[in-house]
């Protein structure tokens, strides 16, 4: 199996490890493979890619999509080092409300998989990060969804203090004043 996948603390996440294939040219990895992923335990389908490219010190999230659309993620960075978080927005969860974070980079070719349920958010680490999402539904504008990257209720502990964030993720609620994630998808 070309993948070792690790669940964490959170019910749900999987920290994913490719087996990387170095030699004097370069390297090669299989970046996703239905097959194993679905002995994995994650039998989602993949069905729209994201890129973003962030400078250092920019932080993008809280974001989720309310169901029909709610979106799992597999993520990993292409180039740099950034700083990830899933937090657990399933009511139903006994984790609800908590969050685990992970530093993601190009060197370790690491992945990070947070299904439906979870808000998302990462920080830039690096001078700038090529950052892939494969997501399990298509974008939808009338179902996109945040929290404050800064709720104090979750208290994540960002490892940088002076980010940037988009004037659209400042005015996100609080948890308790976020658009609720129904009951029902804890897996």
């Amino acid at each position: 199996m070309p993948f070792t996948f690790t669940k964490v603390g959170i019910r749900g996440l999987v920290i994913v490890q490719p087996r990387v294939f170095p030699d004097d040219r370069g390297f090669f990895f299989e970046g996703y493979k239905a097959s194993d992923f679905e002995r994995a335990g994650i039998a989602e389908s993949f069905v729209q890619d994201n890129h973003s490219c962030s400078s250092f010190g920019v932080l993008r999230g809280l974001h989720y999509q309310l169901p029909p659309f709610a979106q799992g993620k597999l993520v990993r960075v292409l180039e740099g080092r950034v700083w990830d978080v899933g937090v657990d927005i399933r009511p139903d969860s006994s984790s609800y409300g908590q969050w685990y974070g992970i530093e993601l980079s190009a060197k370790d070719h690491m992945m990070f998989y947070i299904p439906p349920g979870f808000a998302h958010g990462f920080v830039t680490l690096s001078e700038q990060a090529q950052f892939l999402y494969k997501c399990t539904a298509e974008y939808s504008k009338e179902s996109e969804a945040g929290i404050r990257w800064d709720d104090p209720t979750i208290g994540i502990d960002w490892p940088l203090k002076d980010v940037s964030v988009s004037e659209r993720d400042r005015r996100l609620p609080l948890l308790a004043e976020a658009l609720p994630f129904p009951s029902g998808w804890l897996k």
